[in-house]
């Protein structure tokens, strides 16, 4: 079996797929239909198996060419958004950059994931959508963005090729206006107990996390409101609506903004955010950016 694999081989197969017959995939490449059979007679020797069932005219993919497509697909789409990007910077123009952010990411730590992408020499054009992780991650795969910054993780697919680095971690403050913050710091995870708090989505996983560090404790907070969005949660702890919650590593930020005061630090809870991207190996110049020097994960 050869050691190598022949990609114009792979780019045949992966027209004759999307095509669904030879013959439109000859007509697309501008190819003899037995030129193209025996072009996938040689990509199927290299693989060791049949990437199609053949039944007359039509071609139904076997188990072993949905997994190739899923490789392909991710090959080719690479290599296309290689070449958009390259007519980009070799032109000088702004790059464009698309970022889905959840809507349970603390803006301001939102911005600071995204400083290395603003940084760069060439001007970086950016687009922001904010939703869910789930609502994200279809924009994701249908190419309308470059990358997702997340609290979480996904769940994993059988037909999805995902990648994910993790950029950071940071334990969890609370926050409250002057007048709740004072009544709250003394005793406090005690003095929480019945009193009024404001919850990110509930299926925020350092939400959850500061629900159970606190049922340990034995105290039940009052959850005020419920509140999808990071900037508008900050707005209502500000008018007293109760205390919240937010990554310690913004604490001067948050305390300035928005004028509220910081109640407590908990050590015990921890945000992880994560990049999360199409490929493995990005051209995108501002995706690099944000992923670079972080651990590379994969689902």
């Amino acid at each position: 079996m050869p050691n190598t694999l022949n990609y114009k081989h792979l780019y045949y197969f992966w027209v004759i797929a999307r095509e669904g017959s030879l013959a439109s995939a000859s007509k697309t490449l501008n190819l003899a239909p037995q030129t193209l059979s025996g072009q996938l007679a040689t990509l199927e020797e290299s693989l060791g198996g049949l990437l199609f069932n053949r039944q007359g005219r039509q071609l139904t993919l076997t188990y072993l060419g949905k997994t190739v497509l899923r490789y392909a697909d991710q090959m080719f789409q690479v290599a296309e958004e290689l070449k958009q990007v390259s007519a980009m910077v070799t032109s000088r123009r702004s790059i464009q950059l698309s970022v889905g952010i959840c809507t349970s990411i603390h803006k301001l730590v939102a911005y600071q994931l995204l400083e290395p992408a603003l940084s760069l020499d060439q001007e970086v054009a950016l687009t922001c959508k904010s939703g869910s992780l789930d609502y994200l991650m279809q924009q994701l795969e249908s190419h309308h963005l470059d990358v997702v910054l997340g609290d979480q993780l996904p769940p994993a697919k059988s037909d999805r090729l995902m990648h994910w680095y993790e950029l950071g971690q940071s334990t969890i403050s609370i926050f409250a206006a002057s007048a709740l913050a004072e009544r709250l710091r003394d005793n406090f995870p005690l003095s929480l107990d019945k009193q009024p708090i404001l919850a990110a989505t509930f299926n925020s996983p350092y939400f959850q996390q500061l629900m159970q560090w606190l049922g340990q404790q034995g105290v039940k907070p009052i959850i005020r409101a419920e509140v999808d969005d990071s900037a508008l949660i900050k707005v209502f702890g500000a008018n007293g609506l109760g205390a919240f919650a937010a990554p310690t590593v913004i604490t001067d930020e948050v305390c300035r903004q928005y004028q509220v005061e910081l109640v407590a630090n908990i050590d015990a809870i921890q945000e992880k955010l994560f990049a999360i991207t199409r490929n493995r190996f990005s051209s995108h110049p501002a995706v690099e950016a944000i992923c670079k020097q972080h651990i590379e994960k994969t689902e």
